[in-house]
């Protein structure tokens, strides 16, 4: 007799690939779910749903539920919001998950199990009323807002870098004397076919194809043992989904060759950090508005108003682009780091810059995004100043001055908390909440940056740390 009496559903990449494109041409709700809950009941080696939300901060939480129980409960999916930042208190604990079908994505069984798929969910609170600080939520209810009211609609692609580091869990074992020790000393470009890096982008690569992200390019980065694997521009929560299923994807292959995958903005001084170049753009009507042949730089007018609202309020937002202590290491002048804020169409150092475009492709790539930022935060953020926010008037009387985004996380948090503008677009509890976990971490590093990557600034990461480090300080 067969030992394995297992019988869970594996597909090959490519039809996996297949089915995920066919689920993306579905956009209307209502008929995704009809679609999807009647593969799932059909389907009998589907084990699991995979329900994906993310706290406060941008980290990825995911909860399994038995598919027969998933199906039976659609209308009472709880879970224990206590212990994830951001949401309820220990007083108020359940939380509810509310099903966004058009996000269903089939996954491959060697990266996330047999038998299994993704879907992610917005938290709502005990009456189904949207969570406040479930980020996910709030930009997706923005998104149909304003295409319901203007007929617009908002779209990004994310360039996000990352560093391929040797053994496993190299971020929770950080000695900040020995640093972190790179697997390649390729560069941009030119790393070897079959090293340890080119293998690792391939493999992730393949990985992301078949999840219907419809990739463009991949390749090593700039600094040694970096890479960014690019994917098609889509509408703003679908990215942002997809940014954190890059991360996830990228650190699981990485561990299944021993290895690490990470995304702090500036693991290793001296050499070039990661950002999450945000590029973005506005469609009315099915056009590109923010294209305009005759513009300056080929941007409408409306383009450039949506700039200047941004450079005007990156004084604010920083914190949000940037919101970890090691994200600050990145915005040193000395590697092309965008700590200007300004614009340039060629200039790397600028904020923001305006990319080569047509009447397809013309965009605006804020370079000043990290690639540790709540990406659902950081479009808000975006969408909401761009559109909502007053145009700043110029002072023609005053020579302009360059400025310069906060140097460290504690001039960053001091503008936050001063900034009514911030309270304004987050809420007031969303905002003091988000300024609590900034200022604890922060408390917990080194208030000078210095030349060392320091072991606080690494193990403390939103995205590193758990409860026994937490509390092992």
């Amino acid at each position: 007799m067969n030992g394995d009496l297992r019988n869970f559903l594996e597909l090959s990449y490519e039809e996996i690939e297949e089915m995920n494109l066919s689920a993306r041409a579905i956009t209307n709700p209502a008929e995704a779910k009809k679609v999807h809950t009647k593969y799932l009941t059909d389907e009998k080696h589907i084990k699991a749903i995979t329900l994906c939300f993310s706290d406060i901060e941008g980290r990825l939480h995911m909860l399994d539920y038995d598919k027969k129980f998933f199906l039976a409960s659609l209308d009472n999916l709880t879970f224990d919001g206590s212990s994830i930042k951001g949401l309820s208190e220990l007083h108020e604990s359940d939380l509810r998950l509310s099903v966004d079908w058009i996000s269903l994505t089939f996954v491959p069984a060697d990266i996330f199990g047999a038998g299994k798929v993704i879907i992610f969910a917005n938290v709502c609170d005990r009456s189904f009323k949207p969570y406040e600080s479930d980020f996910r939520g709030q930009l997706q209810a923005y998104a149909l807002d304003i295409k319901a009211k203007d007929n617009l609609e908002a779209y990004m692609a994310p360039e996000i870098e990352g560093f391929l580091l040797k053994g496993i869990d190299a971020e929770q074992n950080y000695d900040s004397k020995a640093g972190f020790e790179l697997v390649s000393t390729g560069g941009y470009y030119h790393s070897l076919p079959l090293d340890d890096l080119r293998r690792f982008i391939d493999r992730t690569a393949e990985v992301q194809r078949a999840m219907g992200f419809k990739n463009e390019k991949d390749h090593p980065e700039v600094a040694p043992s970096q890479f960014e694997i690019n994917f098609s521009y889509t509408d703003v929560v679908r990215a942002c989904d997809q940014v954190q299923l890059y991360k996830l994807v990228c650190r699981q292959v990485a561990m299944n060759m021993g290895l690490t995958a990470t995304f702090l903005p500036k693991p290793i001084q001296g050499i070039n950090g990661n950002g999450m170049h945000t590029n973005f753009s506005l469609n009315k009507n099915g056009k590109n508005i923010f294209y305009d042949k005759k513009g300056r730089d080929g941007l409408s007018a409306v383009g450039w108003e949506f700039v200047d609202k941004i450079l005007n309020r990156a004084p604010d937002l920083c914190l949000i682009f940037n919101p970890s202590v090691n994200a600050y290491r990145r915005l040193d002048p000395s590697f092309e780091a965008p700590n200007q804020i300004k614009v340039s169409a060629n200039d790397r150092g600028s904020m923001i810059r305006i990319p080569f475009g047509n009447e397809r492709t013309t965009r605006i790539e804020i370079r000043s995004v990290a690639p540790d930022a709540n990406p659902y935060l950081t479009l808000l953020a975006i969408l909401r100043t761009g559109l909502e926010d007053q145009a700043p008037t110029p002072d023609n009387d005053k020579r302009p001055r360059l400025r310069f985004l906060p140097g460290t996380i504690h001039d960053a948090i001091r503008l936050f908390k001063a900034s009514d503008y911030v309270s304004k677009i987050l809420g007031e509890s969303s905002k003091q909440k988000y300024l609590a976990y900034k200022q604890v971490v922060a408390g917990r590093s080194a208030r000078e940056l210095g030349t060392r990557v320091k072991a606080a600034e690494v193990i403390y990461h939103h995205e590193v740390t758990n409860q026994y480090l937490w509390s092992s300080f």
